[in-house]
């Protein structure tokens, strides 16, 4: 149940860093061709920040902590026990 509860939570986090990267790569690009005079979607990144790039780095960063407590527990009292 572990394994497999592990394995959904990186598969998970997995997309979730391609899609962090992807919205800074977005960002990094608007804030140029904006600076440049060049409409490059940095008004839409900016309505999609709140409902779809905050909740994405809120969720890569508490499944990172949670897969980090999970790996930790279980070293730390079923490793032991076998």
């Amino acid at each position: 149940m572990k394994d497999k509860l592990l394995n959904w939570l990186n598969l998970v986090l997995v997309a979730d860093v391609f899609l962090v990267l992807f919205g800074f790569g977005w960002l990094a690009i608007a804030a140029i061709g904006d600076a440049a005079g060049v409409n490059l979607g940095l008004d839409l990144w900016h309505q999609l920040w709140q409902p779809l790039f905050n909740p994405a780095i809120g969720i890569l960063m508490g499944g990172a902590i949670l897969s980090g407590i999970i790996n930790w527990v279980s070293r730390k009292f079923f490793s032991s026990s076998q």
